[in-house]
């Protein structure tokens, strides 16, 4: 079993952001980057659990929140205009080897780096024809 721990993921411009832990509910473990309002805070979460048929399951869940101050009755308002969800879910045979794994994990990642397909899909919205 791994510690959760502070992570620390590169943005598009390549700078750090830092993901702290925030804690563990009913085996899902929370990571959150924060400016001190918790209505903005970027939130990793990340389990795994055993299917019916024996399978390990990792599921991966990020939240990007986009925060605007908001004038109400003449009240400014931090408010969420908008988020971006991203999640990925890993399902691994109980008898896969480590490096079944790691050949998974390792080929999933590169995926995110394709710029002939994958980047242009996400980064675009550019769709395959």
């Amino acid at each position: 079993m791994t510690q959760l721990a502070s992570m620390v993921l590169k943005d598009h411009a390549d700078a750090d952001v830092t993901f702290v832990p925030k804690d563990i509910v009913s085996g899902v473990a929370t990571v959150v980057n924060s400016n001190g309002v918790p209505i903005g805070d970027k939130t990793a979460s990340f389990a795994i659990t055993r299917t019916t048929t024996g399978k390990r399951k990792i599921t991966l869940k990020m939240v990007i929140p986009v925060v605007q101050d908001v004038v109400v009755a003449g009240i400014s308002r931090p408010t969420v205009v908008r988020s971006s969800y991203m999640d990925a879910t890993f399902a691994f045979d109980a008898t896969s080897s480590t490096t079944e794994r790691q050949d998974a994990l390792a080929l999933f990642t590169s995926l995110f780096k394709n710029s002939g397909q994958i980047v242009p899909l996400v980064t675009d919205l550019s769709a395959p024809y």
